[in-house]
């Protein structure tokens, strides 16, 4: 029997702004990625709202496993 997809976490960081970035969240049944945007930046985290790095890893961290345990026993 082949193992079934798995939901992924993929980290991306753009180009030349250093320590910010996002954790992407996909799902193999093609529902649209769930994005977890952070900034290790005080300054610029105190303006846009967004958590630090491990938090916003951690938080996808959950859903991904709390999704994963969906498929998991639906199938």
């Amino acid at each position: 029997m082949p193992v079934p997809d798995r939901i992924r976490i993929i980290p991306h960081a753009p180009a030349g702004i250093p320590d910010c970035g996002s954790f992407e969240v996909r799902y193999p049944d093609g529902r649209d990625p769930t994005y977890f945007f952070w900034d290790d930046n005080p300054g610029r985290r105190s303006i846009t709202l967004k958590v630090d790095q491990e938090q916003a890893k951690k938080a996808a961290q959950d859903l991904a496993r709390a999704e994963q345990q969906k498929v998991d026993k639906s199938q």
